[in-house]
């Protein structure tokens, strides 16, 4: 049975409200860092415990924690970033609805550590019925002395409040973020500098994922090493996973760092296998933003090795024959599912939510839309397949933000992996209109 750190309380009725939580070991970490710690000691331990940016990018926390400026007089604040809308991701609104005070816990001892008085929740606007649920938890949190003035008799305040985006995606991106609770226009800022050194209101902030800075919790309660202790290498301690797709137990689940892909999608404890007894022709791993796998290299590295639940496995041969862990949208796809119809689906996302300050996504992303509408819809020539390669590549890395990487990556692997079913559809574009897969996936699944 895997270790669980951050759910290991979800099953119990009541955990949402504070007299349940605190009943079952909750702020435990605060008497204990506010009581016995200093924010120096806080941050040590987080740095040993190899935690890594749980909402994408993978970056050591206690290192971004460390490079948070801290100028003589000048205010610093810490940002949680619960503005979860990749396609694919949902356990950030699981844990906030399941168990809020876990992430209210983990934001007071990453204030504390940074030095933080003010800090802030930014939440996703379709996540309404969530940020009520937060502002009970917290309005609890205030009420029994864990927020505000003189928090424990320790002489540190905070405040925390909580505020929601109006639904754009790109408010995902950390300095889009601070423009939006500024009251701008979501658009990301050129950097540097960094939020760490200029960020909301041109002060020092840091911006963490909502599982990032309830990770903190386990790591006070029991040691930074105890935390790396579980896990491979540098993918230490648990991660969230949203199981999504043709899988028989789509849901969120806690897994330790370094179980197999295969033990994940088939075993019983987690996904339980392909639904009605399909093939498993591709995976998501890391949420849409994140290259798609073919069948045979989702358990199995280009190497032959079994491919693990980590940052680095999952990357292992570059975009090539790997992908990333990102956000831990896993999404399995079965034997009948449509490459060129879910691309598609991808592109439009990315699309509409691009904010137009880059030309090269602004218009990409709109080009690759319509050219995946084409082929997806039998209008499409062999020279599109060749066209859409030559607009990804022109889009990844020369926008401000990461949102076109995230849009051309997945136009990339899906003809790079599957580049035989895109011309399936131009050549046989009647046939592909009634949704019957079965020649080009057994060939696919089954080459010669």
């Amino acid at each position: 049975m895997s270790r669980k750190l951050l759910l290991q309380n979800d099953h119990i009725e009541g955990i949402q409200s504070y007299d349940v939580y605190r009943k079952n070991g909750g702020y435990q970490s605060v008497e204990k860092a506010l009581k016995q710690m200093s924010p120096e000691a806080v941050l040590e331990e987080v740095k040993k415990s190899g935690l890594r940016g749980r909402g994408g990018a993978g970056f050591p926390t206690g290192m971004k924690w460390s490079f948070l400026a801290k100028p003589d007089g000048v205010p610093r604040h810490l940002l949680c970033n619960a503005d979860e809308s990749e396609p694919g991701t949902f356990k950030d609104r699981y844990l906030m609805e399941k168990i809020p005070h876990l992430l209210i816990e983990g934001m007071i001892l990453s204030s504390f550590a940074l030095g933080a008085n003010s800090s802030y929740i930014y939440i996703r606007g379709e996540y309404m019925f969530v940020l009520r649920i937060l502002e009970k938890a917290i309005q609890e949190a205030y009420n029994n002395g864990w927020l505000g003035k003189n928090i424990l008799g320790s002489g540190y305040d905070l405040d925390l409040v909580v505020t929601p985006g109006a639904g754009a995606y790109i408010c995902g991106e950390e300095t889009a973020l601070i423009e939006s609770l500024e009251g701008n226009r979501g658009n990301p800022r050129m950097k540097p500098p960094f939020p760490a050194v200029k960020g909301l209101w041109q002060r020092p902030t840091v911006v963490n994922n909502v599982e990032t800075i309830a990770a903190v919790v386990p790591i006070i309660n029991h040691g930074g090493e105890a935390y790396a202790s579980i896990g491979i290498d540098r993918s230490t301690g648990t991660k969230l996973i949203s199981a999504s797709g043709n899988i028989n137990k789509p849901g969120v689940y806690e897994i330790e760092m370094g179980i197999t892909v295969e033990e994940f999608i088939y075993g019983d404890q987690y996904c339980g296998g392909i639904k009605n007894g399909k093939k498993i022709k591709a995976c998501v791993p890391g949420g849409s933003s994140v290259p798609i796998l073919p069948h045979y290299l989702i358990c199995k590295t280009a190497s032959g090795a079994d491919r693990l639940m980590t940052y680095e496995s999952l990357a292992d041969g570059g975009f090539a024959t790997g992908s990333m862990l990102g956000s831990g949208g896993f999404i399995v796809y079965d034997e009948d599912q449509c490459i060129v119809r879910n691309t598609w689906n991808f592109a439009r996302f990315y699309h509409h939510e691009s904010c137009g300050q880059c030309s090269p996504c602004r218009e990409g992303t709109g080009w690759m839309e319509k050219v995946l509408h084409r082929i997806e819809n039998g209008h499409g020539k062999m020279s599109d397949i060749d066209l859409l390669w030559e607009i990804q590549s022109k889009i990844e890395g020369n926008t401000i933000c990461p949102l076109g990487d995230a849009a051309a990556w997945p136009v990339a692997a899906a003809i790079r992996h599957f580049r035989e079913e895109f011309e399936w559809h131009v050549n046989e574009p009647v046939l592909s209109q009634t949704r019957n897969f079965g020649l080009v996936t057994e060939k696919i699944l089954n080459p010669a």
